[in-house]
């Protein structure tokens, strides 16, 4: 897919110190017991304080089901992990927002065949029109003229799952992030 190649790529996300401390106390806050890991309570908590919302039951599934089987629940090095593929996740999904937003510079929410036409002339002068009409059409998912922030996001992420088969998902909100 043409246009998922141009796109946003995913990056590795690195805690800053700070950060990394600040993730190692909360882990510690919810380890109640000092048992060396977070039971499944424990870990909704844990996430809770840290991104503001309760993970849902398909999420604290996928995170309990592929923990270290020699304890009960998320040790602090697979806790960290979760946390930084969370972060890349947000990155990523931030990325490709400013994109979207970079395309639609009336602020309209959508993205007209215009819309593409100007930025693929800005970013790629020589790619011929018709190649663009084809982008368009292609991620214009419903064909009704638009390309709506759930088309773009849509186009942008196919590649990348084409690109890097995924072990797990995890979201929020009914999204689903490839980890």
């Amino acid at each position: 897919m043409f246009f998922s190649e141009a796109g946003a790529r995913r990056r590795t996300w690195e805690a800053s110190p700070a950060e990394h401390k600040k993730f190692v106390e909360v882990f510690k806050a919810c380890d109640e017991d000092n048992k060396g890991y977070l039971s499944r309570e424990d870990f909704k908590v844990a996430f809770v304080m840290l991104f503001g919302y309760k993970p849902s039951k398909i999420e604290a599934d996928s995170v309990m089901s592929s923990k270290n089987s020699s304890t009960s629940g998320v040790s602090l090095e697979e806790f960290l992990n979760i946390i930084r593929k969370k972060k890349e996740v947000q990155l990523y999904h931030n990325e490709i927002r400013h994109i979207f937003t970079a395309f639609d510079m009336h602020y309209r929410g959508f993205l007209t065949l215009e819309d593409f036409q100007r930025a693929f002339r800005l970013v790629a002068p020589k790619l011929p029109e018709r190649t663009v009409l084809e982008v368009f059409r292609e991620v214009d998912q419903d064909s009704d003229g638009l390309v709506s922030f759930r088309d773009f996001e849509y186009a942008m992420k196919n590649g990348q799952n084409e690109a890097q088969p995924s072990r797990s998902t995890f979201g929020n909100s009914g999204e689903s992030y490839k980890l």
